[in-house]
């Protein structure tokens, strides 16, 4: 950071931001490709075109600060990103990896949310209008997008990535009634023979 004012704060914090936006307009795609349900697909596609305009929206950010468009590496982003990336690698159920893509994509959502939201409190608590308004916009097409990805994991695609593993417990509960009737009859058995065994001695006294 090149200063340590409030508005040094802000504009270090536009540059991270517009890093981190620019970081999803490669991310969104992966992640639209490997979602197997329709809708979360379309919703991955549209918030990448929103992303898109995010990033013209924070360049105008920096026009209003008077400062060049530049942005910051992102770490946390970049983070966040990577094990999106990961568990595209990973051999999941078709409803499962949508869930877990629901979930990757939330993680920037909430990561998104909370930066903008301090933006929009420094951008105020500096008299900045225009530029809280700016951020104001991205910050609501955010919490739009986290509302709509909650409401595909809400509306079948949790309930479906459940499916095997109720038939899982219902295979393993069979198995152990099984074994415990195994174990059960195995247990007669040899009770029986042993008091048999007993009354034969007893007759033969």
């Amino acid at each position: 950071m090149a200063g340590n004012t409030l508005r040094d704060c802000l504009v270090d914090e536009v540059k991270d931001m517009y890093n981190a936006e620019k970081q999803l307009t490669k991310a969104l795609p992966k992640l639209a490709k490997g979602a197997t349900s329709e809708e979360l697909r379309t919703a991955l596609e549209n918030h990448l075109e929103e992303t898109q305009n995010q990033v013209a929206k924070l360049e105008r950010v920096f026009e209003l600060l008077d400062e060049t468009v530049r942005g910051k590496h992102c770490a946390g982003m970049a983070g966040i990103i990577e094990e999106g990336s990961d568990l595209l690698e990973e051999d999941f159920e078709d409803a499962v990896m949508d869930a877990c893509i629901i979930a990757a994509a939330q993680k920037s959502e909430h990561y998104e949310i909370t930066s903008y939201g301090t933006m929009i409190a420094w951008a105020e608590a500096l008299e900045l209008t225009e530029v809280a308004g700016i951020l104001n916009e991205i910050l609501e097409e955010e919490k739009t997008a986290d509302e709509k990805l909650s409401a595909l994991a809400e509306s079948g695609i949790n309930e479906a990535a459940t499916a095997g593993e109720s038939e899982e417990e219902e295979e393993e509960t069979t198995s152990r009634q099984k074994e415990t009737v195994g174990v059960s009859a195995s247990g007669s058995k040899r009770n029986g023979g042993n008091g048999a065994g007993r009354s034969a001695k007893r007759a033969r006294k």
